[in-house]
């Protein structure tokens, strides 16, 4: 009865840490630039966010000009350098696997 209740236990734990789909609409940033995430829907931002992550720095999202979330497969966001996009993405913690871009 012991083992069934430990195994319950740490299987719950296992599902409480596992990451939950969801949909987020924002603007794709670099890391750098993100630091002041209120300033990323500004006109000239989408140029800077661009050569940023060509240049080498990660792309972030950021959600209401306040959250951001790193990228766990960065690739996929990089044509979308400084775009206002909506993307369905698993969730751990604050960072996104992002499943597709619209």
């Amino acid at each position: 009865m012991k083992k069934l209740a430990a195994l319950t236990a740490l299987a719950l734990s296992f599902s409480a840490t596992a990451a939950f789909a969801a949909t987020f609409t924002g603007y794709v940033s670099d890391a750098m630039c993100a630091s002041d995430p209120k300033k990323v829907s500004s006109a000239d931002h989408a140029a800077c966010a661009q050569k940023c992550i060509k240049g080498g720095e990660k792309p972030v999202l950021v959600v209401d000009s306040q959250t951001v979330y790193t990228i766990t497969n960065p690739s996929i966001l990089i044509p979308h350098a400084g775009e206002k996009v909506t993307v369905e993405a698993d969730v751990k913690g604050s960072a996104l696997t992002v499943k597709s871009v619209q």
